[in-house]
């Protein structure tokens, strides 16, 4: 099934801010969920993600299943979980897996991000939250991206503001993911991941720059990169310039191999070079 909802950027205006102006007249409801009942699906699974753009620590995703009634979630003002503050978060968190048929939450460390690139990993973490769903969803309505599974699925461009199992799933997903963050603070209090949640603040960057990253960080990220005095060195080693930018025994490529300097011969020649050339 296609896109239900797609909202262009209006000219002139960047897209950042296109979003946040279009993000504050959204109302968030079960609308898209009742649309998809009338085309017959019940257990329909709203997924989100949340740390797709951190530098630091794993990207999580949660997967929710709502009842038909969800009135009590509307009056508690449910919605993209950007734009509640940590104790609303919890709050719905608390509510949203009271009354949920089923919920899980999934994650995919740095690791694998730097491996199959951020983009896969976070279709992973999606995937791997709706099959930990302990009832099966007959639908999946995702926040703009499609998952290798064989449910039925829309995808819907601000989904997360928009839709209510969308948002419960990105609350769900980011009280985790902070959570997780908080701890990671006490094992590396120098770079501030309680306030930042591994994010590209000022702070996180300058803190970066002064202690390099650690090994949880997303070093495929160039803000990692940039801050890992390996990195560069891997680079070479990887492209095999380090070997190669240096002339190889006085010989610059650009003429015969140098002879022997014991007798000169051709032959000698060829066996110097040949030892020359593999050592």
């Amino acid at each position: 099934m296609p896109a239900l909802f797609k909202f262009p950027v209006p000219i002139g205006v960047t897209k950042a801010t296109a979003k946040q102006q279009m993000l504050k007249q959204l109302v968030c409801s079960n609308a898209p969920e009742q649309a998809l009942r009338y085309h017959g699906y019940k257990r329909i699974a709203g997924v989100d993600e949340v740390g797709r753009g951190a530098l630091f620590g794993p990207v999580v995703a949660a997967a929710v299943i709502l009842p038909e009634k969800v009135g009590a979630l509307t009056r508690m003002g449910l919605k993209d979980s950007k734009q509640l503050t940590r104790e609303e978060r919890e709050k719905l968190d608390r509510k949203v897996r009271a009354m949920a048929i089923a919920y899980a939450v999934a994650e995919v460390d740095a690791e694998t991000i730097d491996r199959v690139n951020i983009y896969q990993a976070t279709r992973m973490a999606m995937l791997l939250a709706v099959k930990q769903l302990q009832v099966e969803p007959d639908h999946l309505i995702l926040d703009a991206m499609l998952i290798d599974h064989a449910c039925a699925q829309t995808k819907l461009f601000y989904g997360d503001a928009l839709c209510l199992s969308i948002a419960a799933a990105s609350v769900i997903a980011k009280v985790h993911r902070d959570g997780l963050l908080r701890e990671m603070h006490t094992m590396y209090p120098q770079y501030g991941f309680a306030q930042h949640k591994g994010y590209a603040t000022p702070e996180h960057r300058k803190a970066l720059e002064e202690h390099g990253p650690t090994e949880l960080h997303r070093k495929s990220f160039a803000p990692c990169r940039a801050a890992d005095p390996n990195a560069a060195l891997e680079e070479r080693m990887e492209s095999g310039d380090l070997f190669f930018d240096e002339e190889v025994g006085g010989w610059d490529g650009t003429a015969d191999p140098p002879a022997s300097p014991k007798d000169g011969n051709q032959k000698s020649s060829e066996a110097s070079w040949e030892s020359t050339r593999w050592v």
